[in-house]
């Protein structure tokens, strides 16, 4: 196996692959000032956006979770692979050719190294059943099949749909002619392993490549279009393999996040075909998932473009059709519905028609109209729970009532608990001051306030006041480093203040950094960081930007205080204005004024416990030194007050 990376190759990754736009293929980063940007945590739940990003030092930092790191780091974390795999996946992208240390030949990646092989098979694979499609006579079915939903050779390309030819290895063959080996193709889920060997798992199907948020193919839906096809599931989908987790997969992310991040809207629909016809309808902001319900990770996902969080209100617009597997679909989201900081809807076509057959039957404007008409998720799924009562009969109005009452509490926004309960009312033509009544006693079985809080979903439709489940975690809840100092915290502001000008602006301190120790830090982990931009040549002989924080990184080592190096990076500086020298040395200034205030008292306790008498000596020599300090303080003051801290 080969050896290690070429620093100067891991160095050209870091300074190719910018980390604003690797980042935002995962999030939705709005700019925050100062060079920064920010958005909602890829690593953690959070209802308030704390994952910093700047891009002049390559670093990200989430003030929630305490992630933080370069381009690279991120990548690591985001895919859970090796630091050599994300290189990999890295120089893939950006065009680089890597070398090991102990050949100097370009690498040949071990078995380990997954990612990019498994990428790059997708990509040949999508381009060979596009080529299929339009130019093998047996794909005729195919064609006919997107003609007759009215998409053209255009929009075929456009989306990338391709057809598998129906012989049992062609595309095996054709990967191992492009030097894929047996064990990537079955890694890759396009080959699978028989008795007689290799065979391609998608045989005689209409093939659509599922992308992820950065557009690297890693997976296939796949459409049965023959009736000889022994498999008889309509779609099939590529296994869960190392780059394919469905749970986590939305069909047309690729196509549709910088929409959806810039009409803060999502639109969820059913299928392929689906996102197809909204896309090409003008609903740029459509995904599906792939073979699977929508759940939880799917709306981590959404959350994450729509940078969804409590001051945020964009919408999150659910497609359904109306027959009965459509209503569970939407019981389903709804009970999902607390994911989602978004109002969510509900777009249902009267007639049962997905947005495919309606773009084919009404044109395209019925489908944006079919959006336009979107209905609150929580009256769809209300009109849902009082359909299966007789409304006409007093007992089961009282049925209906105590069902319905539990569904009216669950509402997120509790500001609209009394116009819902007013809603509720008027279709079941009973006084208000009544309903209201079972809806504070709903709330009270439920131990949730019918007017203020936040209340878990209940299992809307089933008999009996379920309890609440635990609501989505946020910054808060989840679990902390126990000893991170915190920026916040006034006894470190200071410390932290200093550190992030010798990290963000090493120039400015220069060589005045290096009259500092670590008794000028109270926290150990903000001394360490101290000790390691030492130990990388102090900030006067700084290299630039992303450069100074990688070399103060790899200083620090496997020392816990590594986990804060990021926060210094991307944490803007307390100033409404750029940095100057004056403003720099004022800030060390203060620094060492609380470091010598500390030595002052130290030194006066001291003296408190000597006897002047009996030690008269030491308690002259303390006493010199004392007023000393106490000078040498009110110079610091002055330095520092000069520059405004």
């Amino acid at each position: 196996m080969a050896g290690r990376i070429k620093e100067e190759d891991i160095a050209l990754v870091r300074e190719r692959a910018r980390i604003d736009d690797v980042v935002g293929s995962y999030v939705t980063l709005k700019n925050a000032g100062g060079g920064n940007l920010k958005g909602l945590c890829p690593f953690h739940d959070e209802k308030s956006p704390s994952f910093n990003v700047t891009p002049a030092r390559g670093f990200f930092y989430c003030f929630g979770c305490q992630e933080g790191g370069d381009v690279i780091d991120f990548i690591q974390k985001i895919d859970q692979i090796t630091f050599s795999e994300a290189v990999e996946t890295l120089a893939s992208k950006v065009g680089i050719q890597l070398r090991y240390e102990d050949s100097g030949a370009p690498v040949q990646r071990g078995p380990g190294n997954q990612r990019p092989r498994l990428v790059e098979a997708h990509k040949v694979a999508a381009e060979f059943y596009v080529d299929q499609l339009f130019g093998a006579a047996e794909a005729a079915p195919g064609r006919q099949f997107l003609d007759k939903r009215g998409f053209d050779r255009d929009a075929a390309v456009h989306f990338g749909v391709g057809f598998s030819p129906r012989g049992g290895d062609v595309l095996t063959n054709h990967l191992r002619g492009r030097g894929f080996t047996n064990a990537e193709l079955i890694a890759s889920g396009l080959s699978a392993d028989g008795q007689r060997g290799l065979y391609d798992r998608f045989r005689g199907r209409l093939m659509w490549p599922i992308r992820d948020a950065s557009s690297d193919v890693i997976g296939f839906g796949a459409r049965r279009l023959f009736d000889d096809d022994r498999i008889e599931a309509k779609y099939l989908n590529t296994p869960e393999t190392p780059i394919y987790k469905k749970s986590k997969v939305l069909y047309g992310v690729d196509l549709a996040r910088r929409e959806i991040a810039k009409g803060r809207q999502a639109v969820v629909v059913e299928g392929y075909t689906d996102v197809m016809a909204c896309h090409l309808a003008g609903v740029q902001t459509a995904v599906a998932t792939c073979g699977t319900a929508f759940g939880e990770d799917h709306a981590r996902v959404l959350r994450q473009l729509l940078l969804d969080h409590d001051q945020f209100r964009g919408e999150v617009i659910f497609t359904f059709d109306g027959d009965e597997a459509g209503q569970r679909a939407a019981l389903k989201a709804f009970a999902g519905d607390q994911a989602f900081a978004a109002q969510t809807y509900v777009a249902v076509e009267p007639d049962g028609l997905d947005p495919c057959d309606l773009r084919l039957e009404k044109g395209d404007a019925a489908v944006r109209e079919l959006i336009g008409r979107r209905v609150p998720l929580y009256r769809f799924v209300l009109g849902n729970v009082l359909s299966k009562y007789d409304l006409d009969r007093a007992d089961t109005r009282i049925d209906a009532l105590r069902d319905a009452a539990r569904l009216v509490i669950s509402i997120r926004d509790r500001s609209k608990v009394d116009a819902f309960t007013r809603e509720l009312a008027g279709h079941l033509g009973m006084d208000e001051d009544q309903v209201r009544s079972e809806v504070y006693r709903a709330a009270s079985r439920q131990g949730t306030p019918a007017a203020s809080g936040q209340a878990g979903r209940p299992a809307v439709g089933q008999p009996g006041p379920p309890g609440p489940p635990a609501p989505p975690g946020d910054a808060a809840q989840q679990p902390r480093r126990a000893d991170v100092p915190s920026p916040r915290d006034q006894r470190y502001v200071i410390e932290w203040d200093v550190l992030k000008v010798a990290m963000q602006h090493p120039a400015l301190v220069g060589v005045a950094f290096d009259e500092l120790d670590d008794h000028d830090f109270t926290h150990p982990w903000l001394a360490a960081i101290r000790t390691a931009m030492a130990k990388a040549g102090g900030p006067a002989a700084a290299p630039a930007a992303e450069a100074w924080v990688v070399a103060v990184r790899d200083a620090i080592g496997n020392d816990p205080a590594a986990a804060v190096v990021g926060a210094l990076a991307v944490d803007p500086l307390r100033l409404g204005r750029e940095p100057d020298e004056q403003y720099a040395q004022a800030l060390l200034a203060r620094l060492q004024e609380l470091t010598c205030a500390r030595r002052i008292q130290d030194l006066k306790s001291k003296l408190q416990r000597t006897n002047p008498i009996e030690r008269a000596d030491e308690y002259n020599r303390m006493f010199g030194e004392l007023i000393a300090l106490e000078a040498y303080k009110a110079e610091l003051r002055n330095r520092a007050i000069s520059g405004a801290i």
